[in-house]
């Protein structure tokens, strides 16, 4: 008897519906029992919490936490402080944070044996006792890296990553895993699995990304230390937006065996590890730790080059570039404020201070940053969420990888004469032959060097460059994909460069918002201006930036502006 072609199909489309309904489900099912994990882990942090201060009920916690890290870490290293107390105050302070911001991802419950073993310690670290946060990418052994993707669950690392391992051998205490947008190729911080962060400063705001959940602890006071990574902006993005400083170091001066990348092998945007804490010394001291023999003999493609207490602790007044844009993003106007008030605080303090002509930003962009990052024409990238059911905050660079060459060609035609940065996105989206990627690696070498060549004919030491901010809506980093110029231009030049909160956003940078009108007046830079309104009050920071391998001038040139900030905001 032969069956009916009608029914045969029909038949079959209903088995394909059967099998991706039991597929979904099964996900779904990943996603409950990792959301269960996590609303475990905030009850074991509420339960250790409670034993300790029922066994403890005279330890003022508020006083410790008050504490910069220079101090506590002296405290704990010469026994004034005991190690459980600190420990304890801050796994209350982050349990609270969590449940504000929806932060952390993981409670390492190990982390109370490390405690235990380090009082055992024969030598103490730099960083003896300190409990530290670390972001959901970077490998801690038995637990996942999810990088915000359903199929990354269930798969725990099986060693911590060297950055980790240095931390621990330094004494530090990881205590917790934070989260991140879905691939880590956004600035906002939500997924499917763990969903959305929240700035702890005003919850209707993104805390940044991709290092949010750690820029939402960091800047909520629930840790002290946090470790992140950053291939756009993404450490710089979320201290800036929770008013934290952070440091985006030269690509290889800190390790990255065991770091889960966004875009794994791509080589023309630098990624980097960073710390990110509250105050610039914070900064020094972890990277201080970091950069020694244990990081050198872990992974022998860092350079030894120990941290230089002379360049950081040096008084001589410095020659610093300055823009307060970059032509292609127009800044806020509590941006532009921000650079011009440290400029001119620098410039009372004895600095000198030289204006620097930004050129060509758009190419370094579109043809730089993006084709960089996705010249295969962003398969491996669409490959990533293959079997997820969310698509993240990347919808734009998903979609347009995921669509046929003939529909990039025709899209490119018909927007060229109206959205010429939506064409150019698309052009930059191509793929490339073998022979066009060595070409775009040289001309990237090309342009570094022409830059140091500027830096270098006005004699520069540093930069002082605007930051994006105040932090946008929750939602709108995926709608802004462009507006990354200001940090992702040192990802492409590989420059090490921090950020520093210099002030707050005030009514009258609102009221001028109403006129902001952007460099292209099209869909992005209207919906830019939407994403900065109502953020009177929120912080504002500022972008310092040193050649190759000078993490310490940086650092230098970043504890000078948050000096003469915090003088300044002190006596306003």
């Amino acid at each position: 008897m032969r069956v009916p072609l009608p029914a045969l199909l029909g038949g079959s489309a209903l088995l394909l519906l059967l099998l991706r309904w039991r597929r979904r489900r099964a996900l779904w099912r990943k996603v409950a029992e990792a959301q269960e994990r996590q609303e475990l882990s905030l009850v074991r942090m509420e339960a250790a919490t409670q034993r300790f201060r029922e066994q403890n009920p005279s330890v003022k916690v508020a006083s410790i936490l008050s504490l910069p890290l220079p101090e506590l870490s002296r405290k704990l290293r010469d026994g004034s402080l005991p190690l459980d107390h600190v420990f304890y105050a801050y796994v209350g302070k982050a349990l609270q944070i969590a449940i504000e911001t929806n932060c952390i991802t993981e409670f390492l419950e190990e982390s109370e044996t490390q405690l235990r073993r380090a009082k055992l310690m024969d030598k103490q670290g730099l960083l003896y006792g300190v409990p530290v946060s670390i972001k959901d990418s970077i490998n801690c052994q038995g637990h996942d890296s999810t990088l915000g993707f359903i199929k990354n669950l269930n798969k725990p690392a099986a060693e911590d990553s060297v950055v980790v391992q240095v931390l621990k051998r330094q004494g530090a205490i990881p205590f917790v895993k934070t989260n991140v947008p879905q691939s880590l190729i956004s600035y906002d911080c939500k997924n499917l699995i763990f969903g959305q962060t929240r700035n702890p400063l005003m919850f209707t705001r993104t805390p940044g990304g991709s290092s949010g959940g750690e820029g939402a602890l960091v800047g909520g006071g629930g840790s002290i230390l946090g470790i992140g990574t950053d291939v756009g902006g993404s450490l710089r993005f979320p201290a800036a937006f929770c008013g934290v400083c952070a440091i985006k170091p030269t690509g290889k001066r800190l390790s990255k065996r065991g770091v889960m990348a966004g875009v794994a092998g791509q080589k023309a945007v630098a990624a980097a590890v960073g710390p990110l804490a509250k105050d610039v010394e914070s900064l020094a001291l972890c990277l201080r730790a970091l950069l020694s023999e244990d990081m050198f003999s872990l992974d022998s493609t860092v350079p030894p080059l120990p941290f230089n207490e002379e360049v950081y602790s040096s008084t001589k007044p410095l020659r610093i570039g300055y823009y307060e844009t970059d032509f292609f993003t127009m800044p806020s106007p509590a941006m532009r404020r921000a650079v011009r008030e440290t400029k001119q605080l620098l410039e009372e303090a004895g600095h000198t201070l030289v204006p620097f002509e930004l050129t060509n930003v758009e190419y370094v962009m579109f043809n730089y940053c993006v084709r960089g990052m996705f010249s295969d024409g962003g398969r491996s990238f669409a490959r990533k969420f293959k079997g997820e059911m969310e698509k993240g905050g990347s919808g734009l660079f998903f979609w347009l990888a995921k669509s046929p060459h003939w529909l990039k060609t025709l899209l490119f035609w018909i927007s060229k004469p109206f959205v010429p940065r939506f064409s150019n996105i698309i052009r930059s989206m191509k793929e490339n032959t073998v022979d066009e990627v060595w070409s775009l690696h040289h001309e990237i070498e090309d342009f570094c060097h022409q830059f140091i060549a500027q830096w270098k004919q006005l004699n520069l030491d540093v930069m002082l460059c605007p930051m994006l901010g105040p932090a946008l809506g929750i939602g709108y980093p995926a709608k802004l994909s462009v507006a990354v110029s200001y940090t992702m231009l040192y990802n492409a030049l590989d420059f090490p460069a921090g950020v520093v909160p210099v002030t707050l956003a005030t009514d009258e940078d609102e009221e001028q918002l109403k006129g902001y009108k952007g460099y292209y007046q099209d869909w992005w830079d209207r919906t830019l201006a939407k994403a900065f309104r109502g953020s009177v009050g929120m912080p504002v920071a500022v972008q310092c930036v040193a050649l190759p391998w000078q993490e310490e001038l940086c650092l230098r040139f970043m504890k000078e502006v948050e000096t003469l900030s915090l003088k300044k905001n002190s006596f306003s």
